[in-house]
């Protein structure tokens, strides 16, 4: 009897689970329309996703998200700050209620948040000293020399080092880009890994540092490695994430968004194409 009776408790638990998963889901979006108000999170990590001297969205992805959150009826946006690598966790906690942070959409990331399909695609790339005294212009290059790789902690360059070949006491972990600068100018690293778009403004912003040039393409398992960013919500977060794809749908690509976007170095060839988020977490 205690058998069939455990069985059934089980059974109206998962039941009880599934229904608070589905509400937990509507919730959210009608939440935020209510009160017209909602939290994003950045890591201030230009051009993506930071705030201006006064506190206010800024970047590709915050942008976009005031966009859609417009659209949607939530007028009211707020911002929390924090580093890369706790972004995912922040969210998860309740810190806030998307990720507008122009996140690399990968299938390790998709077991541990929902992604909108993505808004933009992009290559990688290097900073190093003016005049690249190591002559750093690829992976290929730190893998063969006695130099040390500066990358971000939480982003995809870590993996993709590793997954290259390349030895880990070669890797320095960084909590952001601006210590990352720091480590360079101070000589704790050789190169700087990034997006090609993030050390491109790096570059620009400090006299020190240069974009190393040529770059060879990224290459790992026969395959070129771009990365595509999109937004991360909550598991349960469903009918949020819908409605944001729905949204983007009509405006990604559209001379609007293309308007919006071109201040932080994205255009037309950034476009994502036809790959959706289904695909990446694959």
């Amino acid at each position: 009897m205690s058998f069939f009776v455990n069985k059934y408790l089980i059974s109206l638990i998962s039941l009880v689970l599934s229904f608070v998963t589905v509400s937990a889901s509507a919730d959210t979006l009608s939440t935020i329309k209510e009160k017209s108000s909602v939290t994003i999170g950045v890591a201030n990590e230009v051009p993506y996703g930071y705030t201006t001297s006064d506190g206010k969205p800024a970047g590709e992805a915050p942008s976009i998200a005031v966009h859609v959150l417009h659209e949607l009826g939530v007028k009211n946006i707020k911002v929390v700050v924090t580093e890369f690598g706790a972004l995912i966790p922040g969210l998860r906690a309740g810190r806030f209620d998307l990720i507008a942070a122009g996140m690399y959409v990968t299938p390790k990331r998709c077991r541990q948040v929902l992604f909108s399909n993505p808004t933009y695609s992009i290559g990688e790339g290097f900073i190093v000293k003016n005049g690249n005294p190591e002559k750093l212009n690829g992976y290929a290059d730190v893998k063969e020399k006695s130099v040390k790789l500066g990358v971000m902690s939480g982003a995809v360059e870590y993996g993709y080092a590793r997954d290259f070949g390349i030895a880990m006491n070669k890797i320095v972990t960084l909590p952001d880009y601006p210590s990352g600068v720091a480590a360079l100018k101070a000589g704790r690293i050789d190169a700087l890994a990034g997006t090609s778009l993030t050390m491109a403004t790096l570059a620009n912003k400090d006299s020190h540092v240069e974009l190393a040039q040529p770059f060879d393409d990224l290459i790992i398992k026969g395959k070129s490695v771009k990365g595509y960013g999109a937004f991360g919500f909550r598991p349960g977060d469903e009918t949020l994430r819908d409605a944001f794809n729905q949204q983007l749908a009509s405006f990604i690509g559209s001379k609007e968004h293309l308007a919006l976007v071109k201040p932080y170095g994205f255009g037309k060839y950034t476009l994502p194409g036809d790959v959706t988020t289904a695909a990446l977490c694959q």
